[in-house]
């Protein structure tokens, strides 16, 4: 929780393979009074996910009907997929003082950014594209077409990390988790 009585909202991107979720999931670990946000999305569950705390899982009919709805903070198509956030619990938990972590893409944090200007932004970037291309052919989950796929998408995503507070380098992983921890402690401490 941060010293005044609301919680502050923290936005994560990086390009896919940048390590985004697994120094979030690290950090979060070490780290109290921050949650993270569990997105909705459209796509198929992964090995291993589970619905409700890697993802809320739907179907595209039910995502419409929030999109109609007006009940997503941001959404956006990724890969083919829907992902979104819903808006009223970002903000109960963010008015009951808790620290919230969106981690979404560029356009997703553009699209939170207007509703919620004084957001916290963070951009998390590999140390190469080649060593982004290793890492994603080293998860092993996607195919040669996919990963060129993800490489292009990664070159956009890239090019708007200007537009963040604080840029963290995942060179090495426990240096980029003391930095994302130390940001995240940073903001508890700043006065309102």
């Amino acid at each position: 929780m941060s010293n005044n009585d609301q919680g502050t909202l923290f936005i994560v991107s990086a390009p896919s393979g940048a390590g985004k979720s697994s120094l979030l999931h690290a950090a979060l670990m070490e780290s109290q009074g921050i949650q993270l946000s569990v997105s909705h999305t459209t796509r198929t569950p992964r090995n291993g996910e589970e619905d409700g705390l890697h993802y809320n899982f739907v179907t595209t009919e039910a995502f419409g009907a929030e999109i109609e709805a007006d009940q997503f903070l941001e959404y956006a198509k990724v890969f083919d997929n829907f992902y979104g956030t819903s808006e009223l619990w970002v903000r109960e938990s963010l008015r009951h003082g808790n620290d919230v972590i969106l981690e979404i893409d560029w356009q997703g944090a553009e699209q939170v950014r207007k509703k919620i200007p004084e957001a916290v932004t963070l951009f998390i970037l590999p140390p190469s594209l080649p060593t982004l291309r290793q890492r994603l052919e080293q998860r092993g989950q996607d195919s040669e077409e996919v990963i060129a796929r993800r490489l292009e998408e990664a070159s956009i995503e890239i090019s708007h990390y200007n537009e963040y507070d604080y840029l963290v380098i995942n060179d090495e992983f426990d240096a980029a988790k003391r930095d994302l921890k130390s940001i995240f402690q940073a903001h508890r401490l700043k006065t309102s």
